[in-house]
């Protein structure tokens, strides 16, 4: 239930941090919360995400999800879910590239379906154009990266870090010039 005297602090923005302000009163905080926990008595869950004015908050993104491409914020999140109406995707993810012009792109790593055979997969450009009529274009993944699974937990989530990793590997994507 909660308690009925706690006041929300309603975020400026839909990108500004949810904090939750709550006590636990034990010392045997499991490994990663305790650092999520300020001075001021605040745990910073590291969640982005909107009130909505019947008191109802929606989690949007993670924080460390959100890609900033030439001062768009965008969430993964987002791009994600249109990635995943493509009829031949099985699983996606989306993190931030490098990119020399914008700063970071949305780079998408891809699984496909089962059974795709390889003269029907799509390619990067068959992609990306699902993408540009769906979502707004600075959305749209400049990179697309296809794999036959993406990384796991023993839990079936997506690794998220190593995909991050995988894409700074590749290096700043390098825009043609504009000029």
């Amino acid at each position: 239930m909660g308690d009925p005297e706690f006041k929300w602090i309603r975020p400026e923005s839909e990108w500004d941090p949810m904090i939750l302000n709550y006590t636990s009163g034990t010392t045997s905080a499991p490994k990663g919360v305790v650092h999520c926990h300020r001075e001021d008595g605040w745990f910073y869950t590291g969640d982005i995400g909107v009130m909505h004015p019947d008191g109802y908050v929606e989690i949007k993104d993670r924080s460390k999800d959100v890609i900033i491409s030439g001062g768009e914020n965008i969430s993964s999140v987002e791009v994600e879910s249109i990635l995943y109406g493509h009829p031949m995707v099985n699983e996606a993810a989306v993190v931030a590239r490098p990119d020399e012009f914008w700063g970071e792109t949305p780079c998408a790593f891809v699984s496909l379906k089962e059974g795709v055979g390889s003269s029907k997969s799509p390619t990067e450009k068959d992609i990306i154009a699902w993408c540009r009529e769906k979502m707004s274009h600075y959305m749209v993944p400049k990179t697309v990266v296809f794999k036959a699974e993406l990384p796991k937990t023993s839990t079936g989530k997506i690794q998220k870090y190593v995909l991050r990793n995988q894409a700074k590997e590749m290096g700043p994507a390098k825009q043609k010039s504009r000029i």
